[in-house]
């Protein structure tokens, strides 16, 4: 493995395909959680069409 050298301020480290990782993403569903990669392809459709929103807070 190449050691990463650090990218010009500002700027996100650049990485090779190789030297990434998959990211596994869990969701809430029915009170529990579950990784979006168990769900089937209706559901993972339906998951990313989900729109995400902040609730503000006082």
């Amino acid at each position: 493995m190449k050691q990463a050298s650090n990218p010009p301020a500002g700027e996100p480290p650049r990485l090779d395909p190789s030297e990434r990782q998959p990211c596994e993403v869990w969701t809430r569903v029915m009170g529990y959680h579950r990784p979006v990669s168990s769900f089937n392809a209706g559901k993972q459709a339906e998951h990313r069409e989900r729109k995400f929103f902040r609730a503000e807070t006082r």
